[in-house]
């Protein structure tokens, strides 16, 4: 995968989805980074082809929970992002997933209590011989690139250290965010911190934090000397941040990510929470609309609530033939 002059999804828990990955891919990403997946969670799951949808589901094993869900559409641009505090199992929950997508990554910038607590994400920022043991073992036994993405530690030297360190297990890129552990997202992102990282290494810098504009793409990258840039929240908001003509607006995005999420079969949590994560920024939850989708059970509710009846009964009935039909898309 080449990391230089790529506009990228960050990973997003609940969010990216193969719907939402498909639609920040349509309106311009290079590359879109799945949710974080646990290691634990993967391991119980065995690889499905669902026809009906021409998807490829990691299904928890007795169950029917998809754990994670992708297509040979995305196979050259998707990241598949783990959150993992052990080798053996990461690799074990890696060559699972590994010939369904393009890269590998480990989570190790997440500062949530649930990672933490577990060993996991922004944990392994504190055990650089963990991380060389977890990224080591990967890269010695899997053909697809392994990356990470971390975020600042206490000082911008100490960042440095740890990032010379991941340099040299050999991983093609890093991406940084320009946030410490104790930083909210209200916090401004530290681009000259990230800056110090790109300076240090020869591998290309993903450089995330504070783009929410088009335009920031190009202020991020010319402020910190990233190779590429990585988009979170702006994206999650209106996903034609990606898109070079400029924003669609931002109740168009969100019947379009609806119309994404019957195609590709989405899971109906997961496309209510992203929905009101749209509106909970650009309107208020406590309108009708927000109600209305607090009580929608299925994606057919949805589909009502949206005027999208009939584009959900086509997809139901034609199927996967629906991915080269225009009209549908």
């Amino acid at each position: 995968m080449d990391y230089q002059n790529k506009h990228v999804l960050a990973p997003m828990v609940r969010v990216g989805t193969l719907s939402f990955r498909m639609l920040a891919a349509e309106y311009g990403a290079d590359i879109t980074y799945s949710e974080e997946i646990i290691d634990h969670k993967l391991v119980k799951c065995e690889r499905r082809i669902n026809v009906a949808y021409g998807t490829t589901e990691f299904v928890e094993k007795g169950t029917d929970n998809v754990v994670f869900s992708t297509c040979k559409e995305e196979r050259n641009r998707v990241v598949f992002q783990m959150g993992t505090s052990d080798a053996v199992r990461a690799l074990k929950a890696a060559e699972i997933v590994c010939n369904d997508v393009a890269t590998v990554d480990i989570n190790m910038g997440c500062p949530k209590a649930f990672s933490i607590q577990g060993g996991m994400g922004a944990a392994l920022l504190s055990k650089p011989e963990l991380i060389h043991d977890i990224l080591a073992t990967l890269k010695r036994n899997l053909d697809v690139p392994v990356t990470c993405k971390i975020r600042l530690l206490k000082s911008p030297a100490d960042t440095v250290e740890l990032a010379r360190r991941i340099e040299k297990l050999g991983v093609p890129a890093l991406a940084v965010h320009g946030r410490k552990i104790a930083d909210r997202p209200r916090d401004p992102a530290k681009w000259d911190e990230i800056a110090d990282v790109v300076a240090a290494l020869s591998i290309p810098v993903i450089a995330n934090g504070d783009v929410l504009e088009y335009d920031d793409f190009s202020r991020i990258k010319t402020a910190t000397g990233a190779a590429s840039v990585m988009v979170a929240r702006g994206a999650m908001w209106n996903a034609s941040i990606f898109s070079p003509k400029g924003k669609s607006h931002w109740e168009d995005v969100k019947k379009k990510y609806l119309r994404k999420s019957i195609l590709w079969n989405n899971d109906v949590k997961s496309t209510k929470y992203t929905i009101k994560e749209m509106i909970a920024h650009h309107s208020c939850l406590e309108l009708p609309e927000g109600k209305s989708i607090n009580k929608a059970d299925t994606l057919e509710d949805l589909a009502r609530l949206y005027d999208l009846e009939d584009y959900f009964w086509t997809v139901k009935n034609i199927g996967p033939l629906t991915h080269d039909l225009n009209h549908v898309l």
